[in-house]
């Protein structure tokens, strides 16, 4: 076995991996960027290396510093975790002519089963079914149009290297084929360093079910049954579970049967996994599925199937590297209860699901283990992250904070434990997707198994509603900012302390003494919006009104001599933290509320009407006008990218390009002037 291995990755993955080599003995070394100088996989490991800026491209995605990291820190062994290099063969056969193992399949097994169109081919031959498409070598784009045209529309562009939904686009129409090609390969060629693509067929209603295999270097393979991956947004899974709800014995076996052939037939070594698309929604005995495509790596999702083996992926994955055979035959690993994980990231529901960029002021989950308070010594909750409170998240890479999972004997069980998860879960400081996954586990359709990939899509607006802050919310808080003020300017004369400050109506100068019977309104800052609140002193108590009415929170228990924190019943929490304003947890949705600050470089110097901003932190991929050009209302301004994601950016109104602010390739913070339109009368 290895004495010491060098982690080739970040966050949630790397912590995870350090953690089963702690346990086997194994000495880590972590890498990092300047964005991840103060990681937690960095503080976990034995040693770290710095490897460069904060962009992949000059740090995480250079192989020749992670192979001299290894070599200069004695590491016999790289795990590549997934992601950035983790199925990149040059990366693999790198490691191998540098006399270091790679954790992982391969050069070869990559290059066949890594790439789409040549998965497609081996699976084929193979006997296993494949989706109607072309994965040709011919790249031009006449000839994808036409080959499009052939498979017969929807269909689907695919990135022939990499998967998590990057590179991938649903056309509807020829009409829309040519822009969406153009962009799915720029995604492609930005994610992963190839721009190829391939055309698929797209499959009606279809469940996205996939088989977690094992090889070793001795000719073994085995499955460790099937995960559903069915709940996705925009290509990119939401929730996972195992195993696959309605799944069959008889459609069980029959997928089973098939990624284990497809591995056998290049002599797989390691973890990977076998993706399906089962059509019309039901997993029923003679449901028709097609392969897609093999991810040649360890996945987001593996949490859930360790759950219902009682298997250990990663020492599975270090013991095959190190040549060892199998831990277990097939007769050996059985299927127990359920799993289902949740990915909570950091991202805005309200605002199309953009990236949310910052520091995380606080950050508590519940404790990991079985679940005794709910009487159920089978129900176990499991949290797997690289983050904690004053962690910053960074538009460099992707927007997964933590991965919360529960397993139950049953699939109600896990269900309503991963949910109660949720609900316990308290991220301060930036906007998260924790109320949106609540809503998608409670509805009706999700938790009878009745699921499709595009029930999100489909009901995108009950899920992730576009209403503002709630008014109790923004009560809390204020009423948070107004304790840490009182705190801060200490107002109170020490004859007072241990009485409670709202017992005196003169506690507050906020530019005018707060009196008995007297209402003093306030402008405050909402998720960065302005709005006017009253704070009015009556019998003994301070209250805060929104919109004209009372916005207290029935039940809140304050505790003021506490200036950073207020608890607020079971609804959620209010903290106020210095230069930072106050964040707000109120039924799982996230609220800054802050005094007003006036930033003159922020005051757009043209009518208002013509500034294209930048909606995000993140990088500019892409300027389609020049200065002077002449541009219709909704065209296409630039492209600023961030957390693996693309946001088109369109122009108001017709126009001039008067002025851009940026060229491709600028990193641009929310709210920069990419470009600005001439006035009205052309001034």
């Amino acid at each position: 076995m290895f004495q010491k291995i060098l982690i080739a990755n970040r966050g949630e993955i790397a912590c995870r991996i350090i953690g089963t080599a702690r346990s086997m003995g194994i000495a880590t070394v972590a890498v990092y960027s300047d964005a991840d100088r103060y990681g937690m996989h960095v503080t976990m490991a034995d040693q770290a290396v710095r490897l460069g800026t904060g962009p992949a491209t000059d740090s995480y995605l250079v192989i020749e510093r992670v192979i001299k990291a290894a070599r200069d820190t004695g590491a016999e062994a790289i795990h590549p975790g997934y992601g950035f290099l983790a199925e990149n063969p040059d990366f693999a056969g790198a490691c191998v002519a540098a006399g270091i193992s790679f954790i992982g399949p391969s050069p070869q097994a990559m290059r066949s089963l890594g790439g789409k169109a040549e998965a497609k081919d081996i699976a084929a031959k193979a006997g296993v079914p494949i989706v109607p498409g072309y994965q040709g070598k011919s790249q031009k784009p006449e000839t994808l149009a036409r080959e499009a045209a052939r498979v017969g529309y929807p269909v689907m562009i695919k990135a022939v290297s990499g998967g998590g939904g990057r590179g991938m686009r649903l056309v509807e129409q020829p009409e829309a084929f040519g822009a969406a090609l153009e962009s799915a390969t720029r995604e492609a060629l930005s994610a992963f360093g190839d721009a190829s693509v391939l055309i698929e067929k797209r499959v009606l209603d279809p469940r996205h079910i996939e088989v977690q295999v094992f090889g070793d270097r001795h000719g073994n393979v085995v499955h460790m049954f099937e995960r559903d991956c069915t709940l996705q947004r925009r290509n990119q899974k939401v929730i996972e579970e195992a195993p696959a709800p309605g799944m069959t014995p008889e459609l069980r076996e029959k997928m089973t049967a098939d990624a284990v052939k497809l591995a056998k037939a290049v002599g797989y070594e390691g973890a990977g996994t076998v993706e399906f698309l089962v059509e019309g929604g039901s997993l029923g005995k003679d449901a028709p599925y097609y392969f897609i495509e093999m991810n040649t790596r360890l996945q987001v999702e593996h949490p859930v199937t360790e759950e219902i083996t009682g298997l250990d992926l990663v020492e599975w994955q270090l013991r095959i590297a190190a040549g060892e055979p199998l831990p277990a035959t097939q007769d050996e690993i059985e299927l127990r209860g359920h799993a289902i994980e949740a990915r909570v990231c950091a991202e805005d529901p309200g605002r199309d699901f953009a990236p949310s960029i910052g520091e995380i002021s606080a950050f508590e989950t519940p404790p990991e283990g079985r679940d005794w308070d709910a009487g159920e010594a089978n129900s176990y909750r499991r949290v797997e992250t690289g983050f904690q409170a004053g962690s910053a998240i960074s538009p460099f890479y992707d927007s997964l904070i933590a991965k919360l999972i529960h397993f139950g004997d049953s699939r109600e069980e896990a269900i309503e434990g991963l949910r109660d998860d949720l609900a316990a879960t308290r991220i301060l400081g930036l906007k998260t997707n924790i109320a949106f996954l609540s809503a998608l586990l409670g509805r009706e359709d999700v938790q009878s198994g009745q699921m499709t990939t595009g029930l999100i899509g489909e009901n995108i607006g009950d899920l992730s509603p576009m209403a503002g802050p709630a008014p109790s919310a923004i009560a809390a808080g204020v009423r948070a900012l107004l304790l840490l003020q009182q705190a801060r300017n200490e107002t109170m004369p020490p004859a007072l302390a241990g009485h409670d400050p709202w017992d005196h109506g003169d506690a507050f100068q906020l530019n005018a003494s707060l009196q008995p019977g007297r209402d003093l309104m306030r402008p405050v800052m909402v998720d960065g919006v302005s709005r006017d609140v009253t704070l009015r002193w009556r019998e003994g108590d301070l209250q805060v009104l929104v919109d004209g009415e009372n916005a207290a929170w029935r039940d809140e228990e304050v505790s003021p001599w506490d200036a950073e924190v207020t608890s607020i019943s079971d609804n959620g929490c209010a903290r106020a933290f210095d230069g930072k304003g106050a964040f707000v947890l109120h039924n799982l949705v996230h609220t800054h509320v802050t005094w007003p600050h006036y930033d003159i470089s922020a005051i757009d110097d043209g009518d208002g009407s013509g500034a294209i901003r930048a909606p995000i932190n993140g990088r500019i991929a892409r300027i389609f006008v020049t200065e002077g050009a002449e541009v219709e209302e909704n065209a296409p301004i630039a492209v600023v990218e961030a957390m693996k994601m693309e946001h088109v950016l369109l122009s108001p109104r017709a126009g001039i390009i008067e002025r851009l602010g940026f060229v491709e390739g600028d990193q641009v913070t929310e709210g920069a002037v990419i470009a600005a339109l001439a006035g009205e009368d052309g001034t």
